[in-house]
């Protein structure tokens, strides 16, 4: 076989349509080099297969190795052959070339340039060439740290469409190597365990330079690959756990291809786990002293009092630390009845619609963003930002879907870092913050801090600002400086970057530090699990808010009927109606009968929401029981009477909607 030089031709990257840019020496280190890898012998036979296949092309078709436009196909059948062809054969000598590439070990700019432009052949969407393409993927996957530079800055150039495919075609390699529609098609799995760590590497580029370019050249979601949902995850996340860092793979040591549904069930299954551990040493500890065990000893058993919610749900979690990570049930005092989730659901909404009242000054309501944000006043006790921060945990533990509207920065320090540190005088909570992320709860002054940033008069005579701050505590005016004597220094055209830094950082990490420490330990209490490192602050959000995606007809299909038939005129007429919503109407529906605008990670599905008959006059409007999301709905003659009523009741419901 003619080993072919590691570069292409100008050329041949034509071929390709690819623009390559190079990096300036800021952006990347200089190159390295890689170690020589042979290849298995199923890559000589594709590669003699590729030959094979050339030297059955008219003549001219090989000439050396500069490949022009002769050199694919003679003139006069350039003029017969479709573009589909032109495109086929450019892709069929591309392989050819990559199977010699892949041999050489990559020592100038250009030898990596060669495999940034082999890594977008769309033949390598063919299972034919898998062989070659998994080559291609180990050689880039074991490339040194500074050639990696290279490739995530080239990656992060590419266009939406180019990268989107990249990411594809990666994930379909993956996904075919793992359930093959042709197994004969591939080696046996033992001669080619490293094709998916190999994909995952290359993979973990694409995500690096994703995650450089703001806005995302695609949303993290499209790493997901939806085929891990069907293998075991608890052995990929015990393997994980078990090895650390070592050579063994695992799937978790590259999350961001696992789906939000997949990570739940990861993290639920550890808790279970912790459950089930927790309270089987309770029994232990009880036999072993010779005392009767109680069921009750395997739940986290609450009781409160409705018009002491707040501090009776605070001292009841107290007492009860050790517990936390056990089934959660609530009895209110004075009221019979069994927990079967419903009490439960009712103890979140009413708790948190009380703590988070204006009134009860913890966190403050920002109507331009729709969020709430930490209090920066100061206390001496910030034990209920604590259990803010437990009724969070004891949602995701719990799967119960809470109505809290916090900013994505706020989930962003919530795993900063992701497990409690163990030396105590650790600063938690803190995170790297800039003014977008100020913008997320108060656009108004992010605004006023750009104007600014972008101000071309002089900022010291027009603007006549300090490093100092003003806050409004109970009435009283206090000032806080950004750095050591700032009330003395004037803010300049030289140092406003430094000041709208300082300010941000003063305002969402400094100010609000207590307040967020606690509500971090809270947290932490009962989400402790190396499962939140799988995470992005997306996710988290989540997990506690559910998604803002709705998709009425999943939830027309899940529905269940108590006195209804789901071919009945009125269920057909509600359905008709609703699906005719806009989002909001529909967004008021689901908060109306759930208490939440948004929906489980598992789906509509999740909700099991009901629609029961209420045989009351038509002229009444619709129920909602919030704690079982259950709508009962009277039996209305017409769609136009159904459609008023249900506009009413959903429009005008005070609270949550409780009945």
């Amino acid at each position: 076989m003619q080993r072919c030089r590691a570069t292409p031709s100008t050329e041949e990257m034509n071929l390709l349509g690819c623009q390559i840019t190079t990096p300036s020496a800021k952006d990347v280190s200089p190159l390295g080099h890689t170690s020589f890898t042979p290849p298995h012998n199923e890559t000589r036979r594709h590669m003699n297969k590729s030959q094979n296949q050339t030297s059955r092309s008219p003549k001219g078709t090989q000439k050396g190795n500069n490949m022009e436009q002769s050199d694919i196909q003679p003139p006069g059948l350039l003029e017969l052959a479709t573009k589909e062809d032109l495109e086929k054969m450019k892709s069929d000598r591309i392989c050819q070339i990559t199977a010699e590439i892949v041999l050489i070990v990559p020592r100038t700019k250009d030898d990596l340039r060669a495999y940034f432009i082999l890594l977008q052949n769309p033949q390598f969407n063919n299972t034919s060439t898998y062989v070659i393409y998994a080559h291609l993927l180990r050689q880039i996957a074991t490339l040194v740290e500074a050639d990696h530079h290279f490739l995530v800055h080239w990656l992060k150039k590419l266009s939406q469409k180019s990268f989107k495919q990249l990411v594809e075609r990666l994930l379909q390699f993956i996904s075919l190597r793992l359930f093959p529609a042709k197994p004969e098609e591939f080696p046996p799995i033992t001669k080619c365990s490293w094709w998916i760590p190999s994909a995952s590497k290359v993979l973990a580029l694409l995500n690096t330079a994703n995650n450089l370019v703001h806005p995302p050249l695609i949303p993290y979601t499209d790493f997901y690959n939806s085929t891990l949902d069907h293998i075991d995850l608890m052995e990929e996340y015990h393997t994980w756990q078990s090895f650390g860092n070592s050579h063994r793979f695992s799937f978790c040591q590259y999350p961001f291809v696992i789906s939000i549904a997949a990570k739940k069930i990861i993290i639920q299954r550890d808790s279970e786990q912790q459950m089930i551990s927790i309270a089987r040493q309770s029994l232990v500890d009880k036999v072993s002293r010779r005392q009767r065990p109680d069921m009750n000893m395997l739940f986290l058993n609450m009781k409160v009092r409705r018009t002491h919610l707040v501090s009776d749900s605070l001292d009841e979690l107290t007492r009860k630390r050790a517990d936390l990570k056990k089934k959660l049930k609530v009895t209110f005092v004075g009221e019979a009845g069994l927990d079967m989730g419903g009490l439960t659901k009712e103890w979140f909404l009413l708790l948190i619609r009380q703590i988070f009242h204006p009134d009860y000054g913890m966190f403050a309501y920002h109507k331009d963003s729709h969020c709430h944000w930490f209090s920066s006043f100061k206390c001496d006790n910030y034990s209920e930002f604590r259990l803010v921060g437990i009724l969070m945990g004891l949602a995701v533990y719990n799967s119960i879907t809470l109505d809290i509207r916090f900013p994505p920065c706020c989930y962003k320090k919530l795993l900063s870092p992701p497990i409690v540190p163990s030396d105590q005088n650790t600063p938690v909570g803190i995170c790297s913050v800039t003014i977008d992320d100020l913008c997320q709860i108060m656009p108004e002054l992010a605004h006023g801090l750009s104007e600014l940033l972008s101000y071309e008069g002089n900022v010291e005579e027009d603007f006549y600002s300090t490093f100092q701050v003003f806050q409004e505590e109970f009435g009283i005016i206090k000032s806080y400086n950004l750095k050591p004597g700032g009330d003395k220094i004037p803010v300049t055209n030289q140092n406003r970057k430094e000041y709208v830094q300082l300010y941000t950082d003063f305002l969402l990490n400094k100010s609000i530090y207590k307040q967020f420490a606690a509500f971090y330990y809270g947290f932490h209490s009962v989400c402790a699990s190396n499962a939140l490192m799988l995470l992005r602050p997306e996710e988290v959000e989540i997990l506690v808010c559910g998604s803002p995606e709705l998709d009425m007809h999943a939830l027309q299909r899940s529905t269940q009927y108590d006195g209804y038939a789901k071919t009945d005129l009125t269920i057909r007429y509600f359905w008709d109606v609703v699906l005719g919503f806009p989002l909001d109407l529909q967004k008021k529906l689901l908060h109306f009968t759930t208490g939440s605008d948004r929906v489980p990670v598992g789906g509509m599905a999740d909700l099991n929401f009901k629609i029961s008959k209420n045989e009351t006059s038509t002229n009444w409007l619709p129920v909602a029981h919030t704690c079982f999301n259950q709508l009962c709905l009277p039996p209305y003659k017409s769609k136009k009477d159904l459609k008023q009523k249900l506009i009413i009741g959903i429009s005008n419901s005070e609270g949550f909607g409780l009945e």
